[in-house]
């Protein structure tokens, strides 16, 4: 079933170096709060897959073009990808990522002025697992007043339990959706077992 939406045509950014990390892209008209932007493509592969192609601890610093699709798949846009991949992470991102039916679109967080740069929050997911190396690993550099010095997710803050008297039963937090350092489905990922979806 095709998107209620339609990706704006033509492509609304160019991409071109950025203080961010390598290239990014940048808009070349206003971009309306809603709009979608960019289909993010490229091969479909398993995790499987991206595991053999790709190893973290083996590289100098983390750079894939791989985004989580579901629990099974991933996107690889070094292959047969499009300009979407060259996006870079912020922690105040502008963009975010939709998936709806099997793709992945960038959309329009809030209005974006010709000129700006085009972010969304890649989001790589943590667990109890997740340690300083991981921190120094997916170290961001977004530059914002709102950096967590992190691609990983915001550290989830831990709700206080209550106990009444009469029962002494801590309440818990509901079980919530969760990309582990798996990842969010609909958010880049990294190649590390302990970063896959769930």
């Amino acid at each position: 079933m095709p998107p209620k939406k339609t990706v704006a045509m033509p492509q609304p950014f160019v991409v071109r170096r950025s203080k961010i990390q390598g290239r990014g892209g940048w808009a070349t008209r206003d971009i309306r709060k809603g709009e979608w932007v960019v289909e993010y493509v490229g091969e479909k592969i398993t995790w499987a897959e991206s595991d053999r192609r790709y190893d973290d601890e083996g590289m100098g610093r983390h750079h894939t073009f791989l985004f989580t699709l579901d629990k099974r798949y991933v996107i690889d846009a070094a292959v047969d990808g499009n300009d979407a991949r060259f996006i870079n992470h912020s922690c105040d991102p502008n963009c975010e990522a939709i998936i709806k039916a099997g793709h992945i679109y960038i959309a329009a967080m809030r209005n974006i002025r010709k000129g700006d740069e085009l972010v969304y929050d890649y989001s790589y997911a943590r667990d109890k697992n997740t340690t300083e190396e991981d921190e120094k690993l997916y170290v961001c550099k977004c530059g914002s007043r709102k950096c967590r010095g992190t691609i990983l997710e915001a550290p989830k803050k831990r709700k206080r339990r209550v106990h009444h008297a009469a029962s002494r039963q801590g309440h818990t937090r509901p079980a919530g959706k969760k990309k582990t350092a798996k990842k969010k489905t609909g958010t880049k990922t990294s190649t590390r077992r302990t970063s896959r979806s769930r």
